[in-house]
């Protein structure tokens, strides 16, 4: 009787961590349209510290409501990763990058981070994953790189190259994360990676906010908003539970929908055009998702 029950539950599991992953990837979507937001009033440096200070701000309730342990001392470094890659390296390099990149542009060639994460989740765990996989993930990289390279006439520009370098510390931080939350919930997780990187996020945030102009704005303020209670703490907790739930690589190539997403709200949001080779590179990796969750 006891097997069957957890024969029966295993898919149902799955599923669950399926819909909590597409959710943080749904989330996810928005980011870069929120931070475009948040570009017209505050500088790039003010916006990623003042997110993740008021990411912390949530997340130190939540761990002081819900009365969360301090984790042992032998956790602490993933916990460094996790904050180094998407709470202060990810964040950063794509602000600086959407100063000078269209929103639309940086959304497909992020859509490169689910190879990424695979990539990275694999070397760590020493995970071997079928041709059929690696095969749909590669395709949908090569349709990114080839986009990039059209759309900056075979020279990839300043903001292609810190969109790229963003990929490897999401990445690192995406896996961390995603092996710590099969030790603790996922909320914990991004909660105390916060909490530990108040050292760095105050006192930046200090100076970003005496060297960078401020201009509050009923736009800058809702995408602020968005990028530190949303995207920086709740797209987290449920993407990290996702992730520990159906596993890093699986869980990683759902983003491959992601580009597509942004090119959406990007287009509603932000007003802007769509080419036919945004679009048609879009839905190649569209297509890569199918494959990649059928291998």
């Amino acid at each position: 009787m006891t097997v069957q029950n957890s024969t029966i539950a295993r898919p149902s599991i799955a599923v669950g961590g399926t819909v909590l992953a597409a959710l943080g990837v749904a989330i996810f979507s928005l980011t870069f349209p929120a931070t475009d937001w948040s570009l017209t009033g505050f500088g790039p440096w003010t916006t990623v510290t003042l997110r993740a200070l008021l990411a912390t701000a949530l997340a130190g309730g939540f761990l002081l409501a819900g009365r969360a342990p301090v984790p042992e001392r032998r956790l602490w470094p993933a916990l460094a990763v996790v904050a180094l890659g998407v709470i202060i390296g990810f964040p950063l390099l794509t602000t600086l990058a959407l100063r000078t990149t269209q929103t639309s542009h940086a959304a497909v060639v992020v859509g490169a981070l689910p190879l990424a994460t695979a990539a990275v989740g694999s070397a760590v765990t020493r995970t071997r994953h079928s041709a059929a996989f690696w095969a749909a993930a590669l395709a949908g990289t090569a349709a990114v790189v080839a986009f990039t390279l059209a759309q900056s006439h075979g020279s990839p520009s300043r903001g292609d190259v810190l969109l790229f370098a963003s990929l490897g510390v999401c990445a690192a931080g995406y896996v961390a994360g995603g092996r710590l939350a099969a030790s603790m919930p996922g909320w914990q997780v991004i909660g105390w990676a916060l909490v530990g990187s108040l050292p760095v996020t105050l006192p930046a945030a200090v100076v970003a906010l005496t060297v960078e102009p401020v201009r509050l704005g009923g736009q800058a303020l809702v995408g602020l908003g968005y990028l530190a209670a949303v995207s920086q703490f709740g797209g987290m907790v449920v993407w990290y539970r996702g992730m520990a739930t159906i596993g890093i690589a699986r869980a990683s190539q759902l983003q491959l929908a992601q580009p597509l997403l942004t090119l959406v709200w990007s287009a509603l949001l932000l007003g802007e055009h769509l080419s036919p080779a945004t679009a048609l590179t879009a839905l190649a990796v569209l297509v890569c998702v199918a494959v990649t969750q059928k291998a």
